[in-house]
């Protein structure tokens, strides 16, 4: 049982039923005073009006009125068994009645009173209201409240059985609570340590119902995706990382290794330094890259957002590859549809269309078209760059979004593949969505962000 109390479940449920038995508590209270209370107050009030008829009467005809109307009531078969009455003249003597004579310097006027008398030679316990008429006589009007007493004893009864087994159910309603709180909560647990074993791929089961649980499991599992899908980037990161750079730093130690063994050529040492230069450059841009990847999928940056307007943006990156775009004979537009404005950074969003530029520039060959829009729609806005390339295959539009993956076509371009990632994390710290799509003939690169009215 002291285990039962450390549960939180079961403490819940007792909460809820200590609830329950306090309702149940008011409306007894309210059920007894409604019957029990209800008869007294009749009760009560019949005496007093009794008493009051017979005062009337004294008033009228004397104590030979109250005498008769005393004996009216004792034989006219009503209220028989209940009934009790009492006149003692000023000598002390019962002059009429059906119980015993009471002493008068006992008795508490013009107010009731429970009391033990004998009624007809048997005790009884009547409740009891004495006036002492102008006189000095004494009249007592009363009922046996015997019948009352057993009504009021039933009520208790039933009242205390309906509470213990109100409480009774209370404590079997918490611990069947605990126990399908237990069941489901033990199906995360299980999963929870079996993913803490190394099993990244377990999840929790969910049931067809649409409660609460059910709900906090399908977002749990969804947490859980989402984590699958980081940890297998950071492995696919690291493995591309030591892939990708063991190369330019073979062939860095190969320089100058060269240089080292060359003597003292200073024109062979310089030019080993300076492609060792170089190519430490490339490694560094590598690493600046990938920062901002991870920079842009903390959420750090979210603190600098602020109201921008796309149009700006795309026109300054544009006025940027303008002079490029010129010397390779490639024809590279720029048009504003409506006033797009977006919660942002400036400076990542510009980077992000930047890369998309540049990946134009780069694969779409030379003489080619490459637009490049700012749109405003009615929910979003979007930052789109087209060219009529050669486009993407299907295949691998989605490929290339990951990092350090470069497509057959594109390993005979410098880069590193990282440009695309890096669109793609920005987008999605906008809370925007990145994609690719097929433009007949050529690419169309596509960041849809929510819009923002000014």
């Amino acid at each position: 049982m002291i285990r039962l109390f450390k549960t939180v479940g079961f403490r819940l449920a007792m909460g809820y039923g200590i609830l329950v038995l306090c309702a149940v508590a008011v409306i007894s209270t309210i059920l007894y005073f409604g019957t029990v209370g209800v008869l007294d107050r009749e009760i009560n009030t019949k005496l007093f009006g009794i008493s009051d008829r017979l005062q009337k009467r004294f008033a009228e005809s004397g104590i030979p009125g109250v005498q008769q109307g005393i004996e009216q009531l004792l034989t006219d078969g009503v209220d028989t068994d209940t009934e009790v009455y009492l006149l003692i003249g000023t000598d002390g003597k019962a002059l009429i009645g059906n119980i015993n004579p009471l002493d008068k310097t006992k008795v508490a006027f013009e107010r009731l009173v429970d009391k033990p008398v004998i009624r007809y030679g048997r005790p009884s316990n009547s409740r009891l209201l004495a006036r002492q008429l102008p006189n000095g006589a004494l009249l007592v009007v009363g009922r046996d409240m015997q019948d009352i007493s057993g009504i009021t004893q039933l009520v208790l009864r039933s009242l205390t059985v309906g509470g213990a087994l109100a409480l009774l159910i209370a404590i079997g309603g918490a611990i069947l609570f605990r126990q399908q709180l237990e069941h489901r909560v033990a199906a995360i647990r299980h999963t929870v340590l079996e993913i803490e074993a190394g099993d990244l791929s377990r999840r929790i089961p969910l049931l067809d119902s649409d409660d609460e649980f059910t709900r906090l499991n399908h977002d749990i599992n969804q947490m859980l995706d989402q984590i699958q899908h980081l940890m297998d980037g950071v492995r696919n990161v690291s493995n591309a990382i030591a892939h990708d750079l063991r190369t330019p730093l073979g062939r860095i130690r190969s320089l100058l290794d060269e240089a080292l063994h060359s003597g003292k050529d200073a024109e062979k040492l310089s030019r080993a330094a300076t492609n060792a230069i170089r190519q430490i450059d490339d490694l560094t841009v590598v690493f600046d890259k990938l920062l901002q990847i991870a920079e842009a999928e903390s959420g750090t940056r979210r603190q600098s957002f602020h109201l921008v307007s796309l149009g700006e943006i795309v026109t300054g990156v544009v006025e940027l590859y303008d002079a490029a775009a010129e010397t390779k004979g490639i024809q590279l537009t720029l048009g504003i549809e409506g006033d797009p404005v977006a919660i942002g950074d400036k400076d990542l969003l510009a980077s992000a269309t930047a890369n998309l530029i540049d990946n134009a520039l780069k694969y779409a060959g030379n003489t080619s078209t490459v637009r490049v829009r700012a749109i405003q729609d009615r929910n979003t806005v979007s930052i789109v760059v087209q060219d009529n390339g050669p486009g993407i295959p299907p295949g691998e539009r989605e490929k290339v979004m990951t990092r350090f993956y470069r497509g057959d076509r594109s390993r005979s371009f410098p880069g590193n593949g990282l440009g695309l990632p890096i669109v793609t994390s920005i987008s999605h710290l906008h809370s925007g969505v990145f994609s690719l799509e097929d433009a007949g003939p050529g690419l169309r690169a596509r960041i849809v962000l929510p819009s923002v009215r000014r």
